[in-house]
Protein backbone atom coordinates (compact mmCIF):
# COMPACT_ATOMS: atom_id res chain seq x y z
CA UNK A 1 0.00 0.00 0.00
CA UNK A 2 2.89 2.34 0.86
CA UNK A 3 4.73 1.52 -2.35
CA UNK A 4 1.58 2.20 -4.40
CA UNK A 5 1.15 5.60 -2.69
CA UNK A 6 4.78 6.49 -3.41
CA UNK A 7 4.42 5.56 -7.10
CA UNK A 8 1.30 7.69 -7.40
CA UNK A 9 3.07 10.64 -5.75
CA UNK A 10 6.07 10.29 -8.13
CA UNK A 11 3.73 10.12 -11.12
CA UNK A 12 1.87 13.23 -10.04
CA UNK A 13 5.19 15.07 -9.54
CA UNK A 14 6.41 14.10 -13.02
CA UNK A 15 3.12 15.17 -14.58
CA UNK A 16 3.25 18.52 -12.80
CA UNK A 17 6.85 19.05 -13.94
CA UNK A 18 5.95 18.21 -17.55
CA UNK A 19 3.04 20.65 -17.42
CA UNK A 20 5.33 23.43 -16.16
CA UNK A 21 7.89 22.73 -18.94
CA UNK A 22 5.17 22.72 -21.60
CA UNK A 23 3.80 26.01 -20.34
CA UNK A 24 7.27 27.61 -20.34
CA UNK A 25 7.97 26.35 -23.89
CA UNK A 26 4.62 27.65 -25.13
CA UNK A 27 5.35 31.03 -23.59
CA UNK A 28 8.77 31.14 -25.30
CA UNK A 29 7.32 30.24 -28.69
CA UNK A 30 4.65 32.88 -28.31
CA UNK A 31 7.29 35.52 -27.62
CA UNK A 32 9.58 34.60 -30.55
CA UNK A 33 7.58 36.32 -33.34
CA UNK A 34 7.17 39.38 -31.17
CA UNK A 35 10.91 39.49 -30.45
CA UNK A 36 11.75 39.06 -34.14
CA UNK A 37 9.29 41.78 -35.05
CA UNK A 38 10.80 44.13 -32.48
CA UNK A 39 14.32 43.31 -33.74
CA UNK A 40 13.34 44.00 -37.35
CA UNK A 41 11.59 47.24 -36.48
CA UNK A 42 14.63 48.37 -34.48
CA UNK A 43 16.78 48.47 -37.64
CA UNK A 44 14.98 51.19 -39.57
CA UNK A 45 17.11 52.83 -42.29
CA UNK A 46 18.03 56.48 -42.01
CA UNK A 47 19.81 59.09 -44.12
CA UNK A 48 22.91 61.27 -44.33
CA UNK A 49 22.60 64.86 -45.42
CA UNK A 50 24.68 68.01 -45.50
CA UNK A 51 26.44 70.47 -47.77
CA UNK A 52 29.68 70.53 -49.75
CA UNK A 53 31.46 73.89 -49.87
CA UNK A 54 33.95 74.40 -52.70
CA UNK A 55 36.80 76.79 -51.87
CA UNK A 56 38.14 76.42 -55.40
CA UNK A 57 36.22 75.85 -58.62
CA UNK A 58 37.89 74.32 -61.67
CA UNK A 59 37.57 76.29 -64.91
CA UNK A 60 36.04 74.79 -68.03
CA UNK A 61 38.40 73.87 -70.86
CA UNK A 62 38.31 76.51 -73.58
CA UNK A 63 36.63 75.49 -76.79
CA UNK A 64 38.61 75.96 -80.02
CA UNK A 65 36.31 77.48 -82.68
CA UNK A 66 36.48 76.03 -86.17
CA UNK A 67 37.36 78.01 -89.28
CA UNK A 68 33.79 77.73 -90.51
CA UNK A 69 32.53 79.63 -87.45
CA UNK A 70 34.52 82.73 -88.47
CA UNK A 71 35.53 83.53 -84.92
CA UNK A 72 32.01 83.22 -83.48
CA UNK A 73 31.75 80.17 -81.20
CA UNK A 74 28.57 78.15 -81.45
CA UNK A 75 26.22 77.90 -78.47
CA UNK A 76 27.62 75.55 -75.85
CA UNK A 77 26.43 74.03 -72.57
CA UNK A 78 29.01 74.80 -69.90
CA UNK A 79 29.88 71.77 -67.75
CA UNK A 80 28.46 71.92 -64.25
CA UNK A 81 31.71 72.01 -62.28
CA UNK A 82 29.91 72.73 -59.00
CA UNK A 83 28.34 69.28 -58.74
CA UNK A 84 30.06 67.01 -56.23
CA UNK A 85 29.55 63.35 -55.34
CA UNK A 86 29.26 62.27 -51.70
CA UNK A 87 29.55 58.57 -50.89
CA UNK A 88 30.19 56.01 -48.16
CA UNK A 89 33.79 54.83 -48.08
CA UNK A 90 32.54 51.28 -47.51
CA UNK A 91 29.00 49.93 -47.54
CA UNK A 92 27.26 47.73 -44.95
CA UNK A 93 27.69 44.00 -45.54
CA UNK A 94 25.11 42.60 -47.93
CA UNK A 95 23.87 46.07 -48.83
CA UNK A 96 24.30 45.62 -52.58
CA UNK A 97 24.10 42.15 -54.06
CA UNK A 98 22.83 42.67 -57.60
CA UNK A 99 25.01 43.33 -60.65
CA UNK A 100 22.25 44.74 -62.85
CA UNK A 101 22.58 48.50 -62.58
CA UNK A 102 20.15 49.39 -65.34
CA UNK A 103 20.77 52.25 -67.81
CA UNK A 104 22.04 55.82 -67.61
CA UNK A 105 22.64 58.49 -70.25
CA UNK A 106 25.56 60.84 -70.94
CA UNK A 107 24.52 63.02 -73.86
CA UNK A 108 26.74 64.93 -76.30
CA UNK A 109 25.15 68.31 -76.82
CA UNK A 110 26.68 71.58 -78.02
CA UNK A 111 30.13 69.97 -77.79
CA UNK A 112 29.63 69.15 -74.12
CA UNK A 113 29.02 65.94 -72.20
CA UNK A 114 25.73 66.24 -70.32
CA UNK A 115 25.88 65.59 -67.42
CA UNK A 116 29.49 66.49 -66.73
CA UNK A 117 29.52 64.13 -63.70
CA UNK A 118 27.62 60.85 -63.67
CA UNK A 119 27.44 58.55 -60.62
CA UNK A 120 26.32 54.94 -61.22
CA UNK A 121 26.48 51.46 -59.71
CA UNK A 122 28.44 48.55 -61.17
CA UNK A 123 26.58 46.74 -63.90
CA UNK A 124 25.10 49.95 -65.32
CA UNK A 125 25.09 50.48 -69.08
CA UNK A 126 25.64 54.10 -70.11
CA UNK A 127 24.25 55.34 -73.43
CA UNK A 128 26.25 58.03 -75.27
CA UNK A 129 23.83 59.59 -77.80
CA UNK A 130 25.10 62.19 -80.26
CA UNK A 131 22.68 65.14 -80.18
CA UNK A 132 24.93 67.44 -82.22
CA UNK A 133 24.90 67.93 -85.99
CA UNK A 134 28.42 66.60 -86.45
CA UNK A 135 30.51 63.57 -85.53
CA UNK A 136 31.79 62.66 -82.07
CA UNK A 137 34.17 59.95 -80.89
CA UNK A 138 33.78 59.05 -77.21
CA UNK A 139 36.69 57.27 -75.54
CA UNK A 140 38.42 56.62 -72.22
CA UNK A 141 41.87 55.36 -71.25
CA UNK A 142 40.94 54.88 -67.59
CA UNK A 143 42.02 51.69 -65.80
CA UNK A 144 38.50 51.19 -64.50
CA UNK A 145 37.13 51.05 -68.05
CA UNK A 146 38.99 51.54 -71.33
CA UNK A 147 36.92 51.98 -74.48
CA UNK A 148 36.78 53.75 -77.84
CA UNK A 149 33.36 54.07 -79.48
CA UNK A 150 34.70 55.38 -82.80
CA UNK A 151 33.16 58.18 -84.84
CA UNK A 152 29.39 58.26 -85.18
CA UNK A 153 26.99 60.83 -86.59
CA UNK A 154 24.13 62.89 -85.22
CA UNK A 155 21.10 60.90 -84.11
CA UNK A 156 23.13 57.78 -83.36
CA UNK A 157 24.09 56.34 -79.98
CA UNK A 158 26.53 53.80 -78.60
CA UNK A 159 26.79 52.33 -75.13
CA UNK A 160 29.26 50.94 -72.60
CA UNK A 161 28.66 48.63 -69.62
CA UNK A 162 30.66 49.45 -66.47
CA UNK A 163 31.45 46.35 -64.41
CA UNK A 164 34.16 47.59 -62.04
CA UNK A 165 34.07 50.33 -59.39
CA UNK A 166 36.30 53.33 -59.91
CA UNK A 167 36.58 56.69 -61.67
CA UNK A 168 36.40 56.94 -65.46
CA UNK A 169 37.54 60.03 -67.39
CA UNK A 170 35.61 60.47 -70.63
CA UNK A 171 36.82 62.46 -73.66
CA UNK A 172 35.98 63.10 -77.31
CA UNK A 173 38.75 62.29 -79.82
CA UNK A 174 37.49 65.00 -82.19
CA UNK A 175 36.82 67.83 -79.69
CA UNK A 176 39.68 68.09 -77.20
CA UNK A 177 37.79 70.44 -74.85
CA UNK A 178 35.09 67.84 -74.16
CA UNK A 179 35.57 65.88 -70.95
CA UNK A 180 33.46 64.29 -68.22
CA UNK A 181 33.61 61.94 -65.22
CA UNK A 182 31.79 58.70 -64.49
CA UNK A 183 32.03 57.45 -60.90
CA UNK A 184 31.18 53.75 -60.59
CA UNK A 185 30.26 52.38 -57.16
CA UNK A 186 29.80 48.83 -55.88
CA UNK A 187 27.02 50.03 -53.54
CA UNK A 188 24.07 52.45 -53.80
CA UNK A 189 25.06 54.78 -50.96
CA UNK A 190 26.04 57.93 -52.83
CA UNK A 191 24.45 61.20 -53.94
CA UNK A 192 25.11 64.15 -56.24
CA UNK A 193 24.93 67.63 -54.76
CA UNK A 194 22.40 70.14 -56.05
CA UNK A 195 23.16 73.66 -57.29
CA UNK A 196 23.56 74.82 -53.68
CA UNK A 197 25.97 72.03 -52.80
CA UNK A 198 23.44 70.12 -50.71
CA UNK A 199 23.15 66.33 -50.75
CA UNK A 200 21.15 63.53 -49.15
CA UNK A 201 21.97 59.80 -49.11
CA UNK A 202 18.86 57.73 -48.46
CA UNK A 203 18.14 54.26 -47.01
CA UNK A 204 21.33 53.99 -44.94
CA UNK A 205 21.21 51.27 -42.25
CA UNK A 206 21.88 52.51 -38.69
CA UNK A 207 25.58 52.62 -37.89
CA UNK A 208 28.78 54.67 -38.08
CA UNK A 209 30.35 55.27 -41.50
CA UNK A 210 33.28 56.97 -43.18
CA UNK A 211 32.06 59.43 -45.83
CA UNK A 212 33.94 61.16 -48.67
CA UNK A 213 33.03 64.15 -50.85
CA UNK A 214 34.54 64.32 -54.36
CA UNK A 215 34.73 67.18 -56.88
CA UNK A 216 36.59 67.30 -60.22
CA UNK A 217 39.09 64.61 -59.28
CA UNK A 218 39.70 65.94 -55.75
CA UNK A 219 38.40 63.86 -52.81
CA UNK A 220 37.97 65.23 -49.31
CA UNK A 221 39.40 63.60 -46.23
CA UNK A 222 37.25 60.79 -44.85
CA UNK A 223 34.83 62.06 -42.22
CA UNK A 224 32.75 60.01 -39.79
CA UNK A 225 29.02 60.21 -39.25
CA UNK A 226 26.58 58.12 -37.22
CA UNK A 227 23.16 57.29 -38.64
CA UNK A 228 20.64 56.74 -35.83
CA UNK A 229 17.79 54.26 -36.00
CA UNK A 230 15.34 55.78 -38.49
CA UNK A 231 17.06 59.16 -38.18
CA UNK A 232 19.41 61.43 -40.12
CA UNK A 233 23.13 62.04 -39.68
CA UNK A 234 24.39 65.56 -40.49
CA UNK A 235 27.77 66.03 -42.21
CA UNK A 236 29.23 69.03 -44.09
CA UNK A 237 32.39 69.13 -46.21
CA UNK A 238 34.84 71.73 -47.44
CA UNK A 239 36.94 70.98 -50.53
CA UNK A 240 39.91 73.29 -51.06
Amino acid sequence: MLARTQREAQGNALAARAAVCALAFASLVALLPLSAERSASAARPGAIRGRVELRRVASATERRPSVGELGTPAARDLPDLLRSVVYLESAPRGAFETSDGGHAVMDQRNETFVPHVLAITTGTTVDFPNSDKFYHNVFSLSKTKTFDLGRYAAGHTRDVRFDRPGIVRVFCEIHSHMNAYILVFSHPFFALTDSDGRYRIENVPPGTYGVIAWNEGTPSETRTVTVPDGGTGELDFTIR
